[in-house]
């Protein structure tokens, strides 16, 4: 296949990237660099059927050949990045899922939006089941990043149902693993981060709301199932074990054998005290279920970020 990744150069589009040529397919690349990174792409580079197109696709995407799929996962996705870049984030979000969708109805290509957890925002229900509608400020500091994923699965839907393109959505749960920005500003990079630099690590509020992690290797594997499905609703992806914060800290210090130091900040505005997935419809139609432990993907990230920091 030829397979069209927006985003490509970043943490998620990277892994998918590298999973699809793995898999002898041909892989083109479009990201524009704003948040992305060509260093996450650079052992790609090499092979012939790879190719790096540096393009904002909030502008027209303009691409010869024929394609099969195109996941779009073109966007700033972490609260740092959306809150310096509020106005890319609304267009991409927009725009870009508007010109990615008229790509795909052009080339008759398979078309996979990356949607987000934080389409739910402060959820008053959890875990989250896909029917559940959210509970979101749109007018928040995290609006402009809910927003653009709730307007991106609404056109999604609706190029299915009035064009008949075949579409799939994917909601992604707090996902890591190697690649992620040192600077990302999330918990498992800030934590890691500290760990590595042996600084007190950043806990906000009083670190009983929770998060579930999902390794990024199960996570790719579910979207890869979730493309070779035929389900057009959103299908919840993520790890549907719940931590708190401090079950998080703990986890780190049973890795860095010895107690870490906390410091605690107030809360973020807007940031949900719970976040888990109800996974009920990956399991059952897609057969999936995450298998790395935490414990695991930790050992691997920390390995990975202890190289970058100490190179």
């Amino acid at each position: 296949m030829r397979i069209l990744v927006t985003g490509g150069a970043g943490f998620l589009g990277s892994h998918l990237c590298g999973r699809f040529l793995a898999e002898g397919e041909q892989v083109i690349c479009m990201d524009n660099l704003l948040t992305g990174d060509k260093k996450n792409i650079a052992g790609f580079l090499k092979n012939k059927r790879f190719k790096f197109v540096k393009h904002d696709v909030s502008q027209h995407i303009k691409l010869p050949g024929a394609l099969d799929w195109i996941l779009h996962f073109a966007s700033p996705a972490s609260p740092v990045d959306y809150a310096k870049y509020p106005i890319p984030t609304l267009k991409v979000g927009s725009l870009g899922t508007h010109n990615a969708l008229g790509l795909a109805r052009a080339k008759s290509a398979k078309f996979l939006l990356a949607s987000t957890s934080e389409i739910y925002g402060d959820p008053a229900v959890s875990p989250q089941p896909e029917s559940y509608w959210g509970n979101v400020n749109c007018i928040g500091p995290r609006g402009v990043y809910d927003e653009a994923k709730r307007f991106a699965e609404a056109i999604t839907m609706a190029y299915h149902r009035i064009h008949g393109l075949d579409t799939r959505i994917v909601r992604i749960f707090n996902t890591y693993g190697p690649r992620m920005k040192l600077s990302d500003g999330r918990l498992i990079p800030n934590m890691l981060v500290q760990t590595v630099r042996g600084e007190p690590l950043t806990v906000y509020g009083d670190g009983k709301q929770t998060r579930s992690f999902c390794y990024v290797d199960d996570l790719v594997e579910g979207i890869v199932r979730l493309m070779n499905s035929n389900i057009h609703d959103p299908v919840n992806i993520g790890n549907p074990e719940e931590r708190t914060i401090l079950d998080f800290v703990k986890a780190l210090e049973g890795l860095a054998g010895k107690r870490l130091a906390v410091k605690h900040l107030p809360l973020p505005q807007d940031d949900p005290k719970v976040r888990c997935p109800n996974i009920t419809i990956a399991q059952k139609k897609l057969g999936w279920t995450p298998s790395v432990e935490l414990k695991d993907g930790l050992a691997r990230t920390l390995t990975d970020f202890r190289s970058r920091i100490t190179s």
